[in-house]
């Protein structure tokens, strides 16, 4: 119900809500900065308790309607950071020009869904669409979002199904596959944005590492079934992969 001070959980001993104070906090963020564009979506901008700062997006998918005479409710996705910084180092993103600074821990990831839920006034069993997309590569802090995963989808954590919740990585394969070992019922992301390991090495140096062919070949030994999804990523930037040649090759790729 999004209690934040211990001293208000009036089920619980004192004694034990003093404990609680002296060891445990609630709320890692602290927001510092709120933006919201011309379709809704929000941009904030948290401080963490070190003083650094990472980014969490909340984007509307759907307003609150009415369909074959039933009341539906709206649709939200939050975008979540994993890391203080990347080690990926992907041409088109502003994250790699600050460096890698540090990995999230599991509260602070799930600390930023909870704090959106809060924030927007959301019934506490409300379920959002959750993507690890935000600063950072997710996979390279993998216990930390294993452990967040399996918080937020705990009937006594945030109870939102792991098919709600998507993974988006650049490609580590070996990590794709032991992912995929954890059955952990997530969806999975690919940031793909070429179609030949020359052009995608330039976009995203990670591709010197685990070219296409190794993260295909990962992708294709996760466990997927109709309730999971595998999805590709591919941003169109002009005169670099925007041709009808390197679409032609993505088809013939998937």
């Amino acid at each position: 119900k999004y209690v934040d001070n211990f001293e208000k959980m009036s089920n619980l001993p004192k004694d034990l809500k003093e404990k609680l104070k002296e060891e445990f906090i609630i709320n890692p963020l602290e927001m510092v900065n709120r933006e919201v564009a011309s379709d809704g979506t929000e941009k904030f901008l948290f401080k963490l308790h070190d003083n650094h700062t990472v980014e969490t997006v909340l984007i509307k998918m759907k307003d609150e309607r009415v369909e074959n005479g039933k009341k539906k409710e709206s649709k939200w996705t939050v975008c979540v950071s994993t890391q203080v910084g990347c080690k990926v180092g992907c041409s088109f993103c502003l994250t790699a020009k600050g460096g890698f600074v540090r990995d999230l821990s599991a509260g602070e990831i799930v600390a930023q869904v909870w704090f959106m839920k809060k924030f927007k006034g959301f019934d506490e069993n409300k379920a959002l669409n959750v993507v690890y997309m935000g600063m950072g590569e997710p996979l390279d802090n993998y216990n930390n979002l294993v452990k967040a995963i399996k918080i937020i989808a705990h009937q006594d954590g945030l109870n939102i199904s792991p098919r709600r919740q998507t993974i988006s990585t650049s490609g580590i394969a070996p990590k794709i596959k032991k992912l995929g070992k954890e059955n952990l019922g997530v969806n999975l992301a690919i940031s793909l944005h070429a179609v030949d390991d020359k052009l995608r090495e330039e976009l995203i140096p990670l591709n010197k590492a685990y070219n296409i062919k190794s993260i295909i070949e990962a992708v294709k030994k996760y466990p997927v079934d109709r309730r999971k999804k595998i999805l590709f990523e591919y941003l169109v930037i002009k005169d670099k992969n925007d041709d009808i040649k390197s679409a032609k090759k993505l088809v013939k790729l998937l």
